[in-house]
């Protein structure tokens, strides 16, 4: 059964009385379990409205959403939150910046439970939080107790994707999640991003305007025009590409 599949999906919107623009045309996609989709396209190909009508942010005008086989097409945002991790673009938009480390974990690891009265039992998750935040390789093990708006960008960025894969999503959304960051900081973003996949054997899809890290990273490979998918590449297709091949589909979209 296919972790995620979109069925003829369409998304337009207006920019006016008169004027409608489809910004997603006819798309169809399944992923399988462990699938580490990577996506490319120029400005305004549909990357961000696809993950937006994934997640029931924007709702189609046409098509399904399918989930772990769940038809999730007129489900809101909440409804899908229990399949889903998203770690954004912007590092601050994937924590809650009073609260610390700590926190942020204990909030992330209780995604999708029933909120009870009781003892939140924080002090007794640390060691395993410690544990955890090491494997970054930043210092975030030594901030446990730091909120979090006082943390580096990239400390940042690393607890958002260790908060969206603490409790295995079905569907792990990465939407230019190094976009943001000083080129060191992405590397070592990215080295986690791809060991946690592999360790948790997740099921990913990652927008990126970072050509190396498309050719790099992955099993497999979408390339977005115009709100359609125009290529949708397997690993042995993928890696006969070569920086200049992607570099030339940008330009032709010119």
């Amino acid at each position: 059964m296919s972790v995620l599949l979109i069925e003829h999906a369409i998304k337009k919107i207006r920019n006016g009385v008169a004027d409608e623009r489809t910004i997603l045309n006819d798309v169809s996609l399944t992923l399988n379990s462990g699938d580490f989709v990577t996506i490319v396209g120029g400005n305004g190909a549909g990357k961000s409205t696809l993950f937006n009508t994934v997640t029931g942010t924007l709702p189609l005008n046409g098509g399904q959403v399918f989930l772990d086989g769940k038809n999730v097409t007129n489900l809101g945002e909440e409804k899908r939150a229990k399949y889903l991790g998203r770690v954004f673009q912007d590092p601050k938009m994937g924590t809650a910046p009073r609260m610390t480390v700590a926190e942020n974990l204990l909030l992330a690891e209780r995604r999708g439970q029933k909120r009870l009265l009781r003892s939140r039992k924080l002090n007794e998750r640390k060691a395993y939080f410690k544990e955890l935040c090491a494997k970054v390789g930043n210092g975030l093990e030594d901030h446990l107790d730091t909120p979090t708006g006082h943390l580096s960008g990239g400390q940042r960025q690393a607890l958002s994707l260790l908060m969206a894969t603490i409790e295995r999503p079905e569907l792990l959304l990465l939407d230019e999640h190094t976009a943001a960051l000083d080129p060191k900081t992405s590397k070592n973003i990215m080295s986690l991003t791809n060991d946690l996949v592999a360790e948790n054997n997740l099921t990913c899809m990652m927008i990126t305007h970072q050509m190396e890290d498309a050719l790099k990273y992955g099993n497999r490979l979408l390339l977005l025009k115009k709100g359609a998918i125009v290529k949708d590449l397997n690993k042995a297709e993928k890696e006969k590409l070569t920086l200049t091949d992607l570099l030339l589909f940008f330009e032709e979209d010119l």
